[in-house]
């Protein structure tokens, strides 16, 4: 990589190498399975100078998002993350009718679907115009649109004024990070509130969770780095809150730099100061990840190399792009697992990429009966265990790989 793509500062120090992957969402149709498909380098960095872990550019957002297979609404517990998102913002910040919230990456409406309920307008902003006509179809008017400094100032020359402007797993996937940031701060109305989630580079770490790394997430951040990131722009970090989704995730909540009726909380400088003594802010702690993937890798080989020498049978569960990004690091493939399940009517019948394992409806599990559940979106595991009970009755164990492997 030439320079860091928020502060182009030269990029030498690794993260992780995870050799060479497929893009983890280009799922595989059967009749293209003997085709070429792209691999590049899965090669994190981390900036000297800001902190910030990322990966280079390969396939633009363009290619990455025009038509996209993730929906976001086929997670029961994300729907209810959502629900409570929402209930908690009405009340926070006294939203009705004659408020406006905006989300950039709105998905099929799977959170706006909640303001609307409670009377709430909304719109969306979603540049998968395939999963924006679901959002579209359930009610939510949705602009099909990359998110930016562009797109915010149009939004807001045509009367457009978020009090609430959510964004929640999407910085991730940006590759201008400061024209998505610089987009925040022209559109957010005077006293308006931007939120922002994203899986959280100090748990990420803790837990090992190097299988969230994969092309689609172009950024990887700690509060230290995203506070400054906002500062350039304008806009002051007034709360985070830690939350359980994707492994361990902070919100954050942002004000322009002026605004005095959003008061800094504690909170914000407990993860500053948690993340410090972490060593976040020293090159050392970042150096020590890459130890703890190879780790992991072998743990995970391990396991699926006994399972068959003992002829136990291994299914998967899930067709995360997480999942896809495991198993093409570790060469797990069809010789270990014939199958993964998915919900997602969007994703069965196809292969995942790389390993080419089929993608089958969650019944496959109970035809087949196999020994172990390998569950890839491991985030979800309670989930997905609650689900999927039945596989006890015939013996069946769950096996979650991160952050090391273990059968429950």
């Amino acid at each position: 990589m030439t320079g860091c793509r928020f502060c182009a500062a030269p990029l030498t120090q690794t993260f992780a190498d995870l050799g060479m992957a497929p893009p983890s969402n280009s799922f595989v149709a059967p009749e293209h399975a003997s085709a070429m498909e792209p691999f590049y380098p899965l090669h994190a960095f981390v900036c000297d100078q800001c902190h910030l872990v990322q990966l280079e550019e390969f396939e633009t957002p363009e290619q990455i998002f025009s038509n996209y297979l993730y929906f976001s609404s086929f997670s029961d517990s994300w729907l209810k993350h959502a629900e409570a998102y929402t209930d908690q913002m009405i009340s926070r910040f006294g939203l009705g009718a004659g408020s406006q919230v905006v989300e950039i990456g709105s998905n099929d409406g799977y959170l706006l679907q909640y303001f609307r309920a409670r009377g709430v307008p909304v719109l969306g902003v979603e540049p998968a115009a395939n999963v924006a006509a679901a959002a579209t179809a359930r009610g939510i008017p949705t602009d099909v649109s990359f998110f930016g400094v562009a797109t915010a100032r149009r939004l807001k020359s045509s009367g457009i004024e978020p009090d609430v402007i959510a964004a929640n797993n999407v910085m991730a996937h940006v590759p201008d990070l400061n024209d998505f940031v610089e987009g925040f701060s022209t559109l957010l109305k005077p006293g308006g509130v931007v939120t922002v989630e994203f899986p959280h580079l100090l748990r990420l770490m803790q837990q090992n969770q190097f299988d969230t790394i994969y092309h689609e997430h172009f950024s990887y951040f700690s509060l230290l780095t995203v506070e400054r990131v906002f500062a350039r722009y304008g806009l002051r970090l007034f709360d985070v809150q830690e939350v359980t989704t994707h492994g361990g995730s902070l919100r954050i909540f942002a004000t322009q730099s002026n605004d005095s009726t959003h008061p800094t909380t504690d909170a914000v400088a407990k993860v500053l100061e948690d993340e410090r003594a972490a060593g976040l802010g020293r090159r050392e702690a970042y150096a020590a990840f890459a130890e703890q993937v190879i780790d992991t890798k072998t743990a995970l080989l391990a396991f699926c190399i006994q399972a068959r020498r003992e002829r136990k049978t291994i299914a998967g569960y899930g067709a995360p792009a997480k999942g896809n990004t495991l198993l093409n690091y570790c060469g797990v493939g069809l010789e270990f697992i014939p199958f993964t399940v998915d919900r997602s009517p969007h994703k069965q019948g196809k292969l995942l990429p790389g390993v080419h394992i089929p993608i089958r409806a969650p019944e496959a599990i109970f035809e087949v009966k196999p020994d172990y559940v390998l569950i890839l979106p491991w985030n979800l595991a309670d989930e997905i265990v609650a689900q999927m009970a039945g596989v006890r009755d015939w013996g069946g164990q769950f096996v979650v790989p991160i952050p090391t492997v273990r059968i429950i």
